[in-house]
This record gives C-alpha cells, sequence and structure tokens, in this order.
C-alpha cells in the first residue's frame, strides 16, 4: 500500500458510523432493474438471543494481545471497535443493560443514551472510559491510542482484545469469543447459530440463475475522499457471497481500500455500486453521484444503480450479519 493509500485507509478506519439502505439496480451483469429501491433490517436494534443472561464468572480467556485475561465482573463493561461489532454483540447476547460506553459506530436506538467513548470515530480517552467505572474493556487494535488501552488496564480493569479482521466468515467466531469473554458461552453458541441460519437464508436467496454482476463498494466522505473496495476490505465477501463479483478484485486491486481515480472507476466497469448511507449523502446522493468524473461512464452510473445501507451495520460482521445479509439479497433481488 502506497503512503497516501494507507493514510486513506486510516482516514476511513475512523469514519465507518452512518444510516439507511437504497438500492438502484444494474445492466450489464443481468441483475434485476428496478430503479431506486430501499431496504430496511427487520428490526432497528440487535435482537437479545435471551432476556435473562445469566454471566458465570470469573473467566480466563487468551487476549489477541498474547495475554491472559481474568473477566470477574461483567455488570459495567466498555466495548470499542472501530465497527461497532462489541457494542452489537453485547446487546445480541442481552447484555446491553451493562453496556455502560460505546464507540461511534454503536448507534442503533437502544445504544444512543450510552456515552460514547470514541467521538473522534477511532481515538480513546483513558481517563472518560475510567470515569464510568469500568469492570471490562472489549476491544481490538482499531482503537487508539494504544497507550489509552495500557493504561486503562494499568488502573486494574481487565481488557480483553479481539482480532480485527472482519469478514462473513470471522462473524460467528467473533461472537463465541465475546460471549466467553462475558460468561455466557452457551448464550454465544445460540447466537452465532442464528447467526448461521440467517447467513445461509440470505445465499439462499440468491437466485441459481441470475447471472453474476460486478458490484464495486465506494467509500465515500464528499467528492474529496473517494475509495474502491478490494481484497479484505470486507465488502468483498459480502458481494461474493450474495452472488456477485467484487469490482475492486477483479480489477486487480491488492489493497483492500484504494484510492479513486476517474480511470479506475471506468476500468472497473461496475453494474452495481455498493456504498454507506452517510456517503452517498455526503456526495449529494444519487444526482451528486453521477457528477462525480468516471461515475457516468460506468453501467452502475448510466442506470443509477446504487445500493446504500447504514454505516454502522454494513461492515460490522458481528450477530447482525444474517440480517444485513437479507436486507442486501432483497434489494439486489427484489424480484425473486
Amino acid at each position: 500500500m502506497t503512503g497516501r493509500a494507507r493514510r486513506v485507509a486510516v482516514v476511513l478506519c475512523g469514519l465507518l458510523l452512518f444510516g439507511a439502505v437504497t438500492a438502484c439496480s444494474s445492466s450489464g451483469s443481468g441483475g434485476d432493474t428496478h430503479g431506486a429501491v430501499t431496504a430496511e433490517l427487520a428490526s432497528d436494534n440487535p435482537v437479545p438471543i435471551s432476556n435473562d443472561p445469566r454471566p458465570v464468572l470469573p473467566v480466563t480467556v487468551h487476549s489477541e494481545d498474547g495475554r491472559e485475561v481474568t473477566v470477574r465482573d461483567v455488570s459495567r463493561i466498555v466495548a470499542v471497535d472501530q465497527y461497532g461489532t462489541y457494542g452489537t454483540t453485547v446487546f445480541a447476547l442481552g447484555l446491553g443493560k451493562n453496556l455502560v460506553g460505546r464507540d461511534t459506530a454503536t448507534k442503533f436506538p437502544a445504544a444512543q443514551s450510552i456515552p460514547n467513548v470514541t467521538p473522534g470515530g477511532t481515538q480513546l480517552n483513558a481517563e472518560s472510559v475510567l470515569a464510568l467505572h469500568p469492570t471490562v474493556v472489549l476491544t481490538d487494535t482499531t482503537i487508539r491510542p494504544a497507550t489509552a488501552l495500557q493504561q486503562i488496564e494499568a488502573a486494574g480493569v481487565p481488557v480483553v482484545y479481539f482480532s480485527p479482521t472482519r469478514s462473513i466468515a470471522t462473524a460467528t467466531t467473533e461472537i463465541k469469543q465475546v460471549a466467553t469473554a462475558l460468561g455466557v458461552p452457551a448464550l454465544g453458541d445460540r447466537l452465532a447459530d442464528r447467526t448461521d441460519r440467517e447467513i445461509a437464508e440470505a445465499k439462499a436467496m440468491v437466485p441459481a440463475d441470475a447471472p453474476k454482476r460486478k458490484i464495486a463498494f465506494l467509500y465515500a466522505r464528499g467528492t474529496g475522499l473517494l475509495i474502491l473496495g478490494g481484497p479484505g476490505s470486507g465488502a468483498d465477501t459480502l458481494i461474493e457471497d450474495l452472488g456477485g463479483i467484487d469490482a475492486g478484485t477483479a480489477q486487480g486491486l491488492t489493497s483492500p481500500f484504494t484510492p479513486v481515480t476517474t480511470e479506475s472507476l471506468i476500468a472497473a466497469r461496475p453494474d452495481t455500486f455498493l456504498m454507506m448511507t452517510g456517503g452517498l449523502a455526503s456526495v449529494g446522493g444519487l444526482d451528486g453521484l453521477e457528477r462525480v468524473p468516471g461515475i457516468a461512464q460506468t453501467p452502475a452510473g448510466r442506470n443509477r444503480s446504487v445500493v446504500d445501507m447504514d454505516d454502522g451495520v454494513l461492515l460490522s460482521f458481528g450477530p447482525r450479519t444474517g440480517a444485513v445479509m437479507i436486507a442486501l439479497a432483497k434489494a439486489l433481488y427484489p424480484n425473486r
């Protein structure tokens, strides 16, 4: 990754935040063609797998940073990562009432009254976390600075790290790991099973006879920040498991996120753009997107084919992964 691409990817990591779903279909790859279609998650909030979780503690778990961490109390949980995965998982395990601190991406209605300890997206202040008197912190290396987390640990608070990798393949593993750290492994198994069933349901919604359309994940924050997703972006696995071809990967990109040029957009030739709702709004919606150089020269641009989805859920890859995939499948294949 070039220095500029690395800087842009860091900016991207701090901005995965917003909400909704709109889809316009494509042309070239034979997808359904239907103007603007809105798809939404069945529930605004994560659906708890249990209304009466009973953690069994203490529990000692292996942290991603190589330590063995003992958790003795989960009555005051702080869960922070750039995607909102851990906060969502806490709620989905039925422990939402125990969450006292969250990240910016954990933005569903039930979490809005909980203090946001990463107001800038990924930057954490140790004092603001310690002021919440947490009994455990769940995090990964997407949160900075590392010294803040070290300060929290030095104050006697157990800090458990998990892998920062996000994909469909790792979603249920992460659920089980978080559940184990919180003393509810059986609920983690149930939640993972439910998520797997929803993922399978979404995959079954992809018509077997549908020609594969080329879909490009386009991250935007105004016309000054446009990034094309590639291998490892997370969006690539969503696209592929929903019967599409990831345009960035097919074009030969080697980095998860690459700054967009007019030439790269035209060369990618996507049939559909996959975007975050806040990103699409930041360029002025569909009309504004059409004015971005290169967009109108793509099949997706000519057909106004865009699927946009809540910034807070699209790439979170946790207990709502299956629900996200079902919503996207409905948007991509409205007549199937």
